[in-house]
């Protein structure tokens, strides 16, 4: 692997700036890199780092299509199409030739167009470097030329691809240095910090969240043994945690084997099992949600003072994961109300223009959110939050256009006056929840400045809620006066360090 090598976060604003360069034009509406330039991106990294959920992360942010396919499950008649015998005459003798229908691959991108009506998307294939001996001749002609057979990728489609390093799989074929010269190459290393900041926006367990801050080096691991490979995977750690979460709402057990399911290391996995049973012990112990409300909780306090680091880091978790909750949930609900709000507005003005019922113009901003979202799922932009946005607003709307109904056919003023109640109140419940919420950050703070007041773990407290995408969009929308007080003195902190490694490196 290359000694320049990005984390999963910089390698997808890399695509991002490509993406947005390729399809840039100059003023005679000519591409500026032209499209035979246009080198394909090729992403080459560990498995289970999270290359195919950026891939769904751009094509929602940029609101572009994305067509995604495993190459290794695609055989060459289904790359290039199937053969079919043509008439064809050359000076005059007819003969027959062999040409080939679409590529299934290419169909799909151009399927995706019609029925998104969006020209411009990612084409994305995963594994490149694994396909089958049959298929490799067709995978290096399409990465130098574009096409599968005699079909070309339609313009305004940035190509993709992704690949692991031969150390993490036996079957990888090496690209010759004619096909590494007409790409791309992006390579990607694991890094823990830049996947934190992924796991606090999708709530990843905070006990596994805690561990990984504990033993960092247990983030990424394959290593071989005699009975074959112990891995684990940036991939795994999310997965474990969605399995623990549904665990816990049902009661079941999570034990070492259930944990060895997701993370295939014996070691690591028995590490982590202690670990969560402890960290399960901590959370009765030390009562997070009674301090955060505003509870002075001497006892627990005291205990905390004298706690080992482990026990105080842990115990730190716990806070980050519960805040962490109350911060998504506000988040959620602002891109809730502000769906509602922008649906309500386009009502309002054709409740003045239409002479439709104001129920039925209701109902038609309903069938329009509806149809987002199953335009943006065709595309592959929705993302799991953004449809539970969706369709949360889909149920408020179609709660105030049933509201109507039985006011029969109320006159616009009267319509919208009702209306507009209901989502007072709705913004109503949302800032309740925004003061709550501040409060709560405001008491941890408190709490904590008695516990660990100029130690580490205030700072590693303050680092971990910057670190946090749903934290520091928070702080940007309410405020918060001790978070601006101590994360100033965190980057006041971190350039006296870097001023300190200057002088070190002047010195040397």
């Amino acid at each position: 692997m290359s000694s320049y090598t990005m984390t999963i976060q910089e390698a997808k604003q890399e695509i991002i700036n490509t993406l947005h360069v390729y399809l840039s034009k100059n003023e005679q509406g000519q591409y500026e890199i032209p499209i035979e330039k246009q080198r394909p991106v090729l992403l080459m990294g560990p498995p289970g780092i999270g290359k195919t959920a950026i891939m769904e992360q751009i094509a929602a942010k940029e609101h572009i299509a994305l067509v995604s396919y495993t190459i290794t499950h695609h055989t060459r008649q289904s790359a290039v199409g199937l053969p079919v015998i043509r008439e064809k005459t050359y000076r005059g003798q007819t003969v027959s030739v062999t040409e080939y229908t679409m590529s299934e691959i290419i169909a799909s991108i151009y399927d995706k167009m019609n029925e998104t009506h969006l020209t411009e998307g990612i084409l994305f294939l995963d594994e490149i470097n694994c396909v089958s001996e049959t298929l490799a001749p067709t995978m290096l002609q399409f990465l130098q030329y574009k096409t599968f057979g005699s079909h070309r990728v339609p313009e305004g489609w940035l190509i993709v691809v992704a690949g692991n390093p031969p150390e993490y799989n036996k079957s990888v074929r090496d690209f010759d240095t004619v096909t590494l010269d007409r790409l791309k190459r992006i390579d990607i290393a694991e890094d823990f910090t830049a996947w934190k900041k992924y796991a606090y926006a999708h709530s990843v367990n905070p006990a596994i969240l805690t561990y990984l801050d504990i033993k960092k080096e247990n983030f990424y691991q394959v290593d071989a043994t005699i009975h074959g490979e112990d891995f684990v995977t940036a991939r795994g750690w999310e997965d474990l945690s969605r399995l623990i979460d549904a665990y816990e709402k049902q009661s079941l057990p999570i034990t070492t084997p259930t944990i060895h399911q997701y993370l295939q290391h014996e070691e690591i996995a028995r590490d982590f099992s202690s670990y969560y049973e402890l960290f399960k012990k901590y959370s009765h112990t030390y009562d997070v949600v009674e301090i955060l409300q505003g509870s002075s909780c001497p006892d627990i306090l005291e205990r905390l003072k004298e706690a080992p680091f482990d026990e105080a880091l842990s115990v730190i978790g716990l806070f980050l994961g519960k805040l962490n909750e109350m911060f998504a949930t506000s988040h959620k609900t602002d891109e809730i109300i502000t769906q509602i709000f922008e649906a309500l507005s386009r009502w309002k003005g054709a409740l003045a223009t239409s002479d439709k019922r104001a129920d039925e113009l209701l109902y038609e901003e309903k069938e329009r959110l509806q149809k987002t979202i199953v335009t943006e799922k065709a595309a592959g932009q929705l993302t799991e939050e953004r449809e539970s946005v969706l369709l949360n607003a889909l149920e408020q709307l179609s709660s105030y256009a049933n509201s109507l109904s039985p006011l029969h056919a109320p006159d616009s003023d009267t319509a919208f006056s009702h209306v507009k109640k209901a989502f007072d109140s709705l913004v109503s419940e949302y800032d309740e929840l925004a003061g709550r919420t501040r409060q709560s950050l405001t008491n941890a703070f408190l709490f904590l400045e008695k516990v660990f007041a100029g130690r580490q773990e205030m700072v590693l407290f303050v680092t971990g809620l910057t670190l946090n995408p749903n934290a520091v969009w928070f702080v940007s929308e309410h405020g918060c006066d001790k978070f601006y007080e101590y994360n100033k003195e965190l980057l006041l902190d971190e350039k006296k360090i870097r001023l300190q490694e200057k002088i070190r490196q002047f010195q040397a």
